[in-house]
């Protein structure tokens, strides 16, 4: 029987741990967390990132992550990843895959709302 994309984000959700937008940014103050924006680059554009976050779309995020990949930053050694969307499913989704790929500690921050609201500083895309 095929999987629904409900399915899918209630799979995500459950594996893939959610913070706040406080602890968000103490991970990032700590710098031991990469943040990846997985919105696209109009979004970006139109509203800012979190401070360093690496924009990576998420139809890109497996070649971009993918430890053999040539594209993959060197930022993704990090020992903490933080995913952050629009509204957190694209972020949830895209954390269980960076889980798959062996990222050990992975993060949901939902929606880049959630780090604004929290006094997160926005950085121009």
């Amino acid at each position: 029987m095929p999987t629904t994309v409900q399915e899918m984000l209630a799979a995500a959700n459950a594996a893939v741990p959610r913070i706040s937008g406080a602890d968000a940014k103490a991970l990032h103050d700590s710098g031991q967390a990469v943040f990846i924006d997985l919105r696209e680059p109009a979004e970006l554009a139109a509203s800012g990132k979190v401070p360093g976050a690496l924009p990576i779309p998420r139809g890109l995020l497996e070649f971009r992550v993918d430890p053999s990949s040539p594209q993959r930053d060197p930022a993704l050694s990090k020992p903490v990843v933080v995913t952050y969307c629009a509204s957190g499913g694209r972020a949830a989704l895209a954390g269980k895959v960076l889980q798959e790929l062996g990222y050990a500690d992975v993060r949901n921050l939902g929606g880049f709302k959630d780090w604004v609201e929290a006094g997160g500083t926005v950085e121009k895309a």
